[in-house]
């Protein structure tokens, strides 16, 4: 199964700047790495699991991490690997418990309208509304491999490097995950098939 996400960083959050073109060597300021990746970190903790409500301050806690630890980066490992292991950690700290997950059903509202309408626009909600509901159905390390390799697009040995496991392991989590996935989405079409029939 493939999933392709609609789900981008809101245009306006926390003063976000558009992008500027990409550039050869990685930048090494925080302006630069702000400017260039929030909506990559924006994603990846929302994907990850961070509630909606919660999103603006994990992205906070993230680039003060980065601030802080800018001068240990060695360029060992792409910018953006860096960036996820610190979002790995942060997310933690923001994440509900399985026990406490609250149902949020405005979760989307700071999606940005990029839709040419309000049909497109409310296909584009359900879109991620899913895809979110979906990754929920994962534990935290199968998560982070299906978000950085399928939706990310992420290799196998920048993922193994951003997750701090080998490359068989990050292969091993990410068939598993599609597997998960699967049945997930088969469980939620049955019980729409069921709701349905109810209906009638």
């Amino acid at each position: 199964m493939t999933l392709h996400s609609t789900d981008e960083a809101p245009a306006g959050v926390g003063g976000r700047p558009c992008a500027p073109a990409a550039r050869d060597a990685p930048p090494m300021n925080l302006a630069e790495i702000y400017a260039e990746h929030f909506d990559f970190v924006w994603r990846s903790v929302r994907r990850l699991g961070v509630p909606e409500s919660s999103v603006d301050d994990a992205v906070q806690d993230v680039f003060v991490v980065v601030h802080r630890r800018l001068g240990e980066f060695e360029g060992r490992a792409s910018i953006k690997t860096w960036l996820f292991a610190i979002v790995r950690r942060v997310v933690r700290d923001h994440r509900p418990s399985p026990r406490r997950t609250p149902a949020e059903p405005g979760t989307l509202e700071a999606l940005p309208d990029t839709a040419s309408g309000p049909l497109e626009c409310a296909a584009q909600a359900e879109a991620a509304r899913l895809l979110y509901r979906l990754l929920d159905e994962l534990d935290a390390d199968k998560r982070e491999v299906f978000v950085l390799m399928d939706l990310e697009q992420m290799t196998a040995p920048e993922a193994a490097q951003a997750v701090g496991a080998n490359v068989n392991t990050v292969y091993a989590r990410l068939r598993a995950a599609r597997r998960d996935l699967d049945a997930a989405m088969t469980r939620l079409r049955a019980r729409a098939r069921g709701g349905l029939a109810c209906a009638t």
